[in-house]
């Protein structure tokens, strides 16, 4: 089934489970929730709780940036396949249509006993219930050599916008027959099939304007997501220009020098001329500001989203620890509506039906050669578990592949809707 706005709309429903904490509201007014997050989860769970309720929640969406860039496809914005402005989307009719109070702002504290989150401008919204969906942040010295001071110098493009744009530029700027080296991240991260879509991506710029270019990946994982498909593409499309380097030959233990342009692979040092540094990841900052963190992410309740520490916050997307479910756009638009059935639930005694996810990633390897792996999930033992799945497989032909893509296609359209209005 090809999906778009109504297909994706109507499928992606799901509700939240029995529910424990009690029903609070502001006093002399409605119940408040403030969302702290603009992306797949947070735009999503703003969107639906305040859609469902009628107006009868008061929701406040507090997201620095007045453009949000979507991660996802920003791989095909690089590659030519995609503008930057088709991946960047606005806030205004989720203000305008809904209701809801959007302030670019940073949260920079969260006071858990008054219920109140501090902005930078100097402001405090109370909550009645509180979202975080803040995205990822990276663990320092996850990549020696490597801290978010060198990110001009060596781009991880793993927050879309003007990373992207940067590392687009430099690719395009490769001497002839020049190298382009990626560090992959450690498990867990954000979007596991995402760093081979940009390699495929890379191959596929480079194929057209700089053919005899190399491409290196050092991986300090042994193996990745939609690992065959991935080189069975590479080796269709870009014969002899992707070399990955896996944990056994190097890949884990790198060292990069930012200044120099090298990496060091087993203490041999090599000269690059464009190096995609993806480090090792953790729950964005508000999380561990929260104090709702365990380790690097957030633990949640499975059947509602919400946090395993505070009954007045749901955590979503790729901040928590959500069991099988990888950290995806899709994975976080599925979460919100788990969530924003649970919040109506608690705070306007709406109706709630047993929670329910999904996620489908795609990716591009080359011109009209998507390929996908999707599964389903419902609660079980604690955790969020995986029910049934598919993955694309190999071998497939033309037809079915170009398919693939232009599902890719709809279903953006579907959650870029969803999410914003």
């Amino acid at each position: 089934m090809k999906l778009n706005r109504r297909t994706f709309v109507g499928a992606g429903v799901a509700a939240a489970a029995s529910l424990s904490a009690p029903m609070l509201h502001a006093q002399g007014g409605k119940p408040r929730v403030v969302v702290i997050g603009g992306g797949a989860g947070g735009a999503t769970a703003a969107r639906y709780i305040a859609k469902d309720s009628d107006g009868a929640i008061d929701v406040t969406l507090v997201e620095p940036t007045k453009t949000y860039y979507t991660c996802f496809f920003s791989n095909l914005y690089m590659a030519g396949f995609r503008t930057l402005d088709s991946i960047a989307h606005s806030y205004g009719t989720l203000a305008a249509d809904y209701g809801i109070n959007v302030v670019h702002d940073w949260a920079i504290g969260i006071d858990r006993d008054a219920k109140t989150v501090s902005l930078a401008g100097g402001g405090t919204l109370p909550y009645d219930r509180l979202v975080l969906s803040p995205g990822i942040d990276f663990v320092d010295g996850s990549v020696e050599g490597w801290d978010i001071s060198a990110q001009n110098a060596m781009p991880h493009a793993y927050k879309a916008g003007s990373q992207s744009e940067l590392l687009k530029r430099q690719i395009e700027s490769m001497p002839e027959g020049g190298l382009f080296a990626m560090v992959a991240p450690p498990n867990p991260y954000r979007c596991p099939p995402g760093p081979y879509e940009r390699i495929s991506m890379v191959a596929h710029m480079l194929k057209n304007n700089n053919p005899t270019a190399k491409i290196m990946v050092l991986d300090p994982k042994p193996s990745f997501s939609k690992q065959g498909l991935f080189e069975e593409g590479w080796g269709k499309h870009y014969s002899g220009m992707v070399d990955w380097i896996g944990p056994e030959f190097g890949g884990e233990g790198v060292v990069v020098d930012p200044g120099a342009m090298t990496v060091t692979i087993d203490g041999e040092v090599t000269n690059v001329d464009v190096c995609n540094v993806i480090p090792g990841q953790k729950a964005g900052r508000i999380v561990e500001i929260a104090g709702v963190n365990d380790g690097n992410w957030a633990p949640i309740e499975a059947d509602t989203m919400r946090s395993t520490i505070d009954a007045n916050i749901y955590v979503l997307g790729d901040a928590t620890s959500a069991g099988d479910m990888p950290k995806s756009g899709f994975s976080a638009n599925s979460q919100a509506k788990v969530a924003a059935m649970s919040i109506r639930g608690e705070l306007n005694d709406a109706r709630v039906f047993p929670a329910k996810y999904a996620n489908t990633c795609w990716s591009l390897i080359a011109t009209d050669d998507g390929v996908k792996v999707g599964n389903s999930y419902e609660p079980a033992d604690g955790k969020i578990a995986k029910v049934d799945g598919f993955i694309s497989q190999p071998g497939e032909d033309a037809e079915m592949r170009k398919r693939t893509f232009e599902e890719s296609i709809g279903w953006y359209e579907g959650i870029a809707s969803d999410m914003f209005g």
